[in-house]
């Protein structure tokens, strides 16, 4: 049984999430993502200024006057949600954790998918993949990856974004959209990253907090890894941290293996970043 206070912030969130997707986001998905191809659905009369490539020769002999032939967009997609649930996103400064952040994206990918009849699913991972949905279409679905990434509570508390792409490069069969959703605090999984980029539309969602990259200066602190559970003392005064270059080395690295790159700062909102995202994205593929 889920606990009422549970059902009642996943409905909140679908509530938020379809106004959204209602109101905002319109569209906007299906012009930023498009189908596997085109597919043939019948044939019709030649007008004059049809494209001749389009004739169906086979068609005209039989019927001694010119056919074309019609093909519509095969549309549905699969879309994956790759979640990190490891320790450092149950953080955040502002109103929502980094997890919840991640929720409220999940859902109005998923409400945006299903509304054009795509199939979601969902890997929550830690340092390694803890929970997995396979992919599907519906309302219930989507309450079901609200859920998860919501209120699932990992094994493990370390990052291994290695991992999760990996499973990702074997469980998925045919090309699907891959909604990578972390702080992206690891290394290593760069090549993993690369190998999956070639065959599947991978988007990173950095979700950070400016809590981790500014620092009050109140002198030496005590802080504690929360994946590793180390501690350690900083400095800082002024002067004494280096300015934090995290945000500005990944999106150089993810330039690089061609993946595109959503920035979404916990403590504001994300849906402005999320609309520039699916605009950008649209107009480079028109």
């Amino acid at each position: 049984m889920i606990p009422s206070h549970l059902l009642n912030r996943i409905h909140r969130i679908e509530i938020r999430a379809r106004r959204l997707v209602n109101d905002v986001f319109a569209g906007e998905y299906r012009s930023a993502f498009r189908g596997r191809g085109v597919e043939f659905q019948d044939v019709r009369d030649y007008y004059p200024g049809d494209d001749i490539r389009t004739i169906d020769w086979n068609v005209t002999a039989r019927a001694r006057k010119p056919y074309v032939r019609r093909y519509q967009e095969e549309r549905e997609l699969t879309v994956v949600f790759l979640v990190d649930a490891s320790r450092s996103v149950h953080f955040g400064s502002g109103e929502l954790l980094k997890g919840e952040v991640a929720a409220e994206i999940c859902a109005v990918l998923a409400l945006s998918a299903i509304r054009n009849n795509d199939k979601v699913g969902l890997a929550v991972f830690t340092d390694r993949i803890e929970c997995m949905i396979p992919p599907a279409k519906g309302r219930t679905q989507v309450l079901r990856v609200i859920r998860e990434v919501l209120a699932f509570e990992p094994q493990h508390r370390g990052t291994k974004i290695a991992a999760a792409l990996e499973w990702a490069g074997r469980a998925l069969v045919r090309r699907a959209v891959v909604f990578l959703i972390s702080d992206f605090l690891d290394v290593g999984y760069q090549r993993a990253l690369n190998i999956v980029n070639r065959k599947h539309d991978v988007i990173a969602v950095n979700i950070t907090d400016p809590r981790e990259e500014q620092l009050a200066g109140v002198g030496l602190l005590e802080v504690e890894d929360a994946e590793t559970g180390r501690r350690l003392t900083i400095d800082t005064r002024p002067g004494k941290l280096r300015p934090a270059r995290r945000a500005e080395e990944l999106r150089r690295e993810l330039a690089r293996l061609d993946v595109d790159l959503v920035p979404i700062n916990a403590a504001e909102s994300y849906v402005e970043p999320l609309i520039r995202f699916f605009s950008t994205r649209a107009r480079r593929l028109r």
